[in-house]
């Protein structure tokens, strides 16, 4: 019996928290990626994959695409934010001021953006553009 996009997301995201290589997991969402490719949720992981992977570029693009399908996912301006100060392009500015007003007018997803932050903090404790973002997110 085959899984479901959602079957296999939700299988990945279990894969992710139980400590599996980002390297063995990114070709795992690319794969949902081009499965569901209006699956913004998809993308949004994958360009934090790809984030935690130094591969600043990639993770671009893979933001593009969640913010397009979803532009109210702050997550994906974070993932977006971070991608650009990654990759020394311009344009953080906009994707931190959407994703602070996102973050602030819906107090339900301040939990998990926080833990977010954190969880990234442990997989890359240097993570200086990270760090950046989520001051500006929630120290403004």
């Amino acid at each position: 019996m085959s899984q479901t996009i959602d079957e296999q997301f939700e299988a990945g995201l279990n894969r992710y928290q139980a400590g599996e290589s980002i390297d063995t997991l990114i070709p795992t969402f690319k794969d949902l990626s081009a499965q569901a490719p209006k699956n913004s949720a998809i993308y949004t992981c994958l360009a934090w994959l790809y984030l935690l992977a130094d591969k600043p570029k990639s993770a671009y693009k893979a933001a593009q695409k969640a913010i397009k399908i979803t532009p109210q996912d702050p997550q994906a301006h974070i993932n977006m934010a971070i991608a650009i100060l990654d990759s020394g392009r311009k344009g953080v500015r906009e994707h931190v001021e959407l994703a602070t007003q996102l973050v602030m007018s819906v107090e339900e997803v301040q939990p998990d953006i926080r833990q977010n932050f954190k969880e990234g903090l442990t997989r890359k404790p240097d993570w200086d553009s990270l760090k950046r973002v989520e001051k500006w997110i929630f120290d403004s």
